[in-house]
């Protein structure tokens, strides 16, 4: 993949090509509280402390959907920096709790390519972001399909 600009184009990605994104981030409670409140999900495992020190895992669980965004965030950059949108997300997996203090990072596969099949200017990716800890750990795995525009020469098209 080229570097030095944000995103890439559809012939820019290589079907088995795996890329370690650059970008990690820690969880503070701060992020958890915003995004429990701002989704409106206000289970006790994830905002009480009292309560989740009763749960299997003896303290608050950041909420898998924050995770989610979180590993699609780091991974913009690299994969959708220039898509045109996500057309969808499948397969998503939770492999083990994040807690607030844990950082994460995360790769994304490229696993297809195709073009679209009604505009010439873009083609469509299909990858799998994988999110670790900051022990290794893969707490997330999920794939997504991205429509991404091709890098056209106008005057090779039209001659």
């Amino acid at each position: 993949m080229k570097t030095g600009e944000f995103g890439h184009y559809w012939e820019d990605f290589t079907v088995g090509e795996t890329v370690v994104h650059q970008l990690r981030k820690t969880i503070t409670e701060n992020d958890n509280v915003l995004f429990c409140n701002l989704t409106m999900n206000h289970h006790p495992l994830h905002l009480d402390s009292e309560y989740a020190r009763g749960s299997q895992f003896g303290q608050r669980v950041v909420a898998g959907t924050y995770t989610l965004s979180l590993a699609v965030g780091i991974s913009v950059e690299d994969i959708s920096g220039k898509a045109i949108a996500n057309l969808g997300f499948s397969k998503v997996q939770h492999l083990a709790p994040v807690f607030i203090g844990d950082t994460i990072s995360a790769e994304t596969e490229i696993l297809d390519k195709r073009l679209s099949k009604h505009k010439p200017d873009r083609g469509i990716i299909e990858v799998e972001t994988r999110a670790f800890n900051q022990n290794g750990v893969k707490v997330l795995v999920f794939t997504r399909q991205v429509l991404i525009p091709r890098r056209i020469n106008k005057s090779s098209e039209n001659g």
